[in-house]
């Protein structure tokens, strides 16, 4: 299969200036700006992060059946790949998958993207490389119009917190300079590490200073500070949000956060766009614990 290329997607795709609108809507899925979009004032949408489903993947399904899933079995209209669930991709691959998601009417909206390398390791020949690594999920994320690819902070424990900030600012800012042409957001998740604490993401994000920067606030990977506190700081950053979730109680509450007050969080900053649910519940089915995620969310519609 032929590997990603840059410019020939670019050119082949015709996804540049005025055609890339053209060429994505005729699929049924959103522009950019559109796919980060929002509902009415004082509502969100509902998305479904492919993670949700990691314990049956490839078992039960695979990357090209997450359209039909989102419609058919959730009624959810937005969808969040993970890098490590892609096949090698190829230009027509993608051009099947993109074809689903618009005969589903789902809009694809961001790819999280895991196993690319430290964008803040102490050698700078390791960080370059790890930029360099992200840029064809920025391809493939803007052939299939999302609006972002979720990277992590990285790792590294070397240096001081502060240091690391300033590592990771260089990578970003050099993976921001490549994705400008497509307007694609680059966003992080507080995923462990330095990222889980805010004052240090919220440093970054005033570092690197750039508007398509920003967070993906999850609910549940706080360790060192309050859930929803964290939830809280991040939020002026966002630019999607993670509803993590764990299993269910037999009445449908979740006991390991209040997930009705995680949102409440989200609306009073102003949010309006997707909010993905994220199950990694261990003793439900992935199907059932998505659902019961949804019916909370929903009350907040």
């Amino acid at each position: 299969m032929d590997r990603i290329n840059r410019r020939d997607f670019l050119r082949s795709s015709a996804l540049t200036g005025a055609a890339a609108t053209a060429a994505i809507g005729s699929t049924g899925a959103l522009s950019s700006a559109s796919a980060q979009g929002s509902g009415p004032a004082g509502k969100f949408k509902i998305s479904l992060a492919a993670w949700s489903l990691h314990r049956t993947f490839r078992y039960t399904w695979h990357n090209f059946d997450l359209p039909q899933i989102c419609r058919e079995d959730f009624g959810i209209d937005g969808l969040e790949f993970v890098s490590n669930f892609f096949d090698l991709p190829s230009y027509q691959s993608l051009q099947e998958l993109k074809r689903r998601a618009g005969h589903n009417g789902v809009n694809m909206l961001l790819i999280m993207v895991d196993s690319e390398g430290d964008m803040s390791h102490p050698e700078k020949k390791e960080r370059v490389q790890a930029a360099t690594n992200h840029r064809k999920w920025v391809d493939i994320a803007h052939f299939l119009g999302c609006h972002s690819i979720r990277c992590n902070f990285g790792y590294s424990q070397a240096g001081t917190p502060d240091e690391r900030v300033d590592r990771a600012a260089e990578s970003f800012s050099d993976l921001l300079d490549y994705s400008e042409d497509s307007g694609l957001n680059i966003i992080i998740e507080n995923h462990g590490g330095i990222s889980s604490l805010p004052d240090k993401m919220i440093s970054l994000m005033k570092k690197v200073d750039n508007p398509r920067f920003g967070t993906l606030p999850d609910f549940g990977n706080f360790t060192e500070v309050d859930n929803y506190e964290g939830v809280r700081a991040l939020m002026p950053y966002a630019k999607a949000v993670s509803a993590k979730c764990y299993d269910f109680e037999p009445d449908g509450s979740h006991r390991h956060f209040d997930l009705d007050r995680m949102v409440e969080i989200v609306l009073a900053a102003g949010y309006h766009g997707y909010v993905g649910i994220e199950f990694e519940g261990q003793r439900q089915d992935e199907w059932e614990g998505v659902r019961a995620c949804k019916k909370i969310l929903e009350r907040h519609q």
